[in-house]
């Protein structure tokens, strides 16, 4: 399964380790979720700037947010191979780093998160409603178990 992970912005400083536990947060997320073998997922990490901008064209809020995803309503299918695009998360680095200060917990943690939370709406994942929400807050926390990340870890 590709996770590709960009950096679409280089005023944007990102350590390999944390593309790394990155591309790790998404695999996680998308096991046991009824992928297909060779689905693809990308990741750009991207300045506050570059987020509101797609936030306003794309959700119609003129304001930067921590991720957001983009998921293909119709997924391509690469015709040399079976791979399938699922869709695109986008993460504002500035947003993961400023938030990790305010809840107390490492920067890997809360880039894990917000990545986690990007492919879950890939998948499907909603928290508009209070059932939803739990399902998904409870897969979050499952995901970030697995790689060490809990809140308790």
């Amino acid at each position: 399964m590709p996770v590709l992970v960009s950096n679409l912005q280089e005023e944007v400083p990102v350590e390999a380790g944390l593309v790394d536990t990155i591309r790790e947060a998404a695999l996680a997320a998308l096991a046991g979720q009824n992928v297909p073998a060779g689905v693809e997922v990308s990741v750009a990490l991207v300045d506050d700037a570059r987020i509101r901008e797609l936030n306003h064209r794309y959700r119609g809020v003129d304001a930067p947010t921590d991720v957001l995803s983009f998921p293909l309503d119709d997924p391509e299918t690469d015709p040399d191979g079976p791979e399938t695009v699922l869709g695109d998360v986008v993460i504002a680095m500035p947003a993961a780093e400023r938030q990790a200060r305010e809840y107390g917990h490492p920067l890997a943690r809360e880039a894990a998160f917000l990545t986690v939370h990007g492919v879950l709406h890939l998948l499907g994942f909603d928290h508009h409603q209070p059932e939803g929400r739990r399902r998904m807050r409870d897969r979050e926390e499952a995901v970030l178990a697995v790689l060490g990340l809990a809140r308790d870890a």
